[in-house]
């Protein structure tokens, strides 16, 4: 074994003076002049090693309460134990081979429960050793725990507070969502998992109604959600053009190629017509003609052949009466040239501005694709497949090239999400989540960022204040089961209640109790009852 540097050495005699005088202790009885600083410590999940990465976090946080306390303030250091939570229940998903929700609930929640909570103290003295040893001041005898009943009552409280203050609300709405563990993300956990990924993007033509050979040009990096589209957006004020083309797109060879070629110069010689934003044409390949030019405002309005049927064939109750809002093009803001083709494919069952638009003007709303990331079988030829998988691309394609509504394809190289525990690539999903209002804080919070002194000072109004600026409400429900239940109770007409005072009484007294109907909740649900 090495022998030890003396820097090492000299770091162990001060820590063990420390330990022997009991200087950490002495610290918290000198006189405190300046009164109280709060410091309880973002706690680890003990389920994972600590590693040296953590030793930069550390430092840091050492530092301050030292800080505070020659400064004359009563400084506790309270250590906690991060006990909840994905990254808990994926570590134990890898000990027992479960690689789905459904093999959980299989298992049974309550067995599996029990093992994320053992699992969460695996490495609690390797944690203790390496605070102690890092000089990283900490009371570990009395710690935080957030499964603990006291925890969890404080987390009720703060939710009933903010229920009080109408910022909390339960909405249908897109969010980001992992289909392989589950659940959705909140918007500061989806920027932490991007990654450059080089996925097909598809130039798709949309057959307008009432005009011969006439099609209208979008592009999408997400083919998979080409079978939900319900509109195509444009932007009212940019300017669009008609073109003649002289070139036979992708799809026409494709279609073309199993007839004579008579008939396929034929079809050359006649062209197509194609419209797309003016600032867009370098797009096109071969030969055009311009033949008509208009506002995005001149193409509301128009009707087009659904790409697919799926969901007209297979939507009912009150959706289906929205169809006849369906399959034209409306104007959006949310449209730029800045890529595309200056139109925007629109499936309002994922993405966020489809979404919005959907609501706006109406259109229906129905999911083809399950919370696992598979098509429904209402999705046709596409039933079983996985969205993100590029052979599902593939599909779409050949399918659209077959009848002619390919113009062009092309690998593209962007920024794309990933679920930050699992690495699963996300989707944008319409899924049922509750919310805390933050965009109505959004004022409060600049306020408060402009009063701090900020090292260094760029990120004040750069990375953090620009989140400010544009702070989204808070998706604070998680569809898993290891986690701090919410303390909502929701009949099956909708009406929901945050738990009252008497129930947290009976949580002080009788926590079991409550986490046993959890429980039994649970495994009612899991077993479709």
């Amino acid at each position: 074994m090495a022998e030890k540097s003396e820097r090492a050495q000299n770091e162990e005699k001060i820590l063990e003076f420390w330990q022997e005088n009991n200087i950490f202790e002495k610290s918290l009885k000198k006189e405190s002049p300046q009164g109280e600083f709060v410091f309880y410590e973002g706690p680890p999940t003990a389920n994972g090693r600590p590693g040296i990465h953590h030793l930069l976090s550390r430092a840091f946080k050492d530092v301050i309460p030292r800080y505070k306390t020659m400064r004359g303030f009563h400084v506790r250091r309270k250590a906690g134990w991060d006990t909840h939570g994905l990254p808990v229940e994926l570590e134990v998903e890898r000990e027992l081979g479960l690689k789905s929700k459904k093999e959980i609930e299989e298992y049974g929640i309550a067995k599996f429960n029990e093992k994320c909570k053992q699992s969460v103290w695996k490495y609690k003295t390797e944690w203790e050793n390496f605070t102690e040893r890092i000089g990283f001041w900490l009371d570990q005898e009395n710690p935080y725990v957030t499964y603990y009943p006291e925890y969890i009552e404080t987390l009720w409280w703060i939710v009933k507070q903010v229920y009080e203050k109408k910022l909390l609300y339960k909405d249908y709405k897109v969010v980001p969502w992992c289909p392989r563990c589950g659940t959705g993300l909140s918007s500061h956990e989806l920027a932490q998992g991007y990654q450059d990924v080089k996925d097909l993007s598809v130039y798709t033509k949309f057959k307008l109604k009432n005009e011969k050979n006439t099609y209208v040009l979008a592009w999408t990096t997400t083919p998979w959600t080409l079978p939900g589209n319900v509109a195509l957006a444009v932007g009212e004020n940019i300017d669009y053009v008609k073109i003649k083309t002289s070139k036979s797109s992708e799809a026409s060879k494709s279609s073309e190629a199993s007839k004579s070629s008579k008939s396929s110069k034929s079809s050359k010689s006649s062209g197509e017509f194609l419209i797309l934003a003016k600032e867009r044409l370098s797009l096109i390949e071969g030969e055009y003609e311009i033949v008509e030019k208009m506002k995005g405002k001149d193409l509301i309005g128009l009707q087009y052949e659904p790409l697919y049927n799926f969901v007209g064939e297979n939507i009912s109750g009150p959706e289906k009466d929205k169809i006849k809002n369906a399959y034209k093009i409306y104007g959006a803001d949310f449209v730029t040239t800045e890529e595309g083709t200056g139109v925007v494919h629109t499936a309002v069952m994922y993405g966020q501005d489809d979404f919005e638009l959907g609501n706006k003007v109406g259109l229906p709303k129905y999911h083809l694709v399950n919370v696992d990331g598979t098509f429904k079988k209402e999705a046709g030829f596409l039933a079983g497949r996985f969205v993100r998988d590029e052979e599902t691309a593939v599909e779409i394609i050949k399918d659209l090239a077959k009848r002619g509504l390919l113009y062009k394809k092309e690998k593209y190289t962007h920024s794309y999400p990933h679920c930050w525990r699992c690495k699963t690539p996300l989707i944008y999903f319409a899924r049922d989540s509750w919310y805390i209002r933050m965009s109505s804080l959004r004022d409060k919070l600049i306020e408060v960022n402009n009063g701090i002194h900020w090292e260094p000072e760029h990120i004040k109004e750069g990375r953090f204040g620009e989140w400010l600026r544009e702070v989204k409400d808070w998706a604070i429900s998680r569809e898993r089961y290891w986690g701090t239940p919410l303390p909502i109770w929701q009949c099956q007409i909708g009406k929901s209640q945050i738990l009252r005072p008497r129930r947290i009484r009976l949580w002080r007294t009788n926590p079991k109790q409550i986490l046993n109907l959890k429980s039994k909740i649970l495994n009612l649900a899991a077993n479709g009852q």
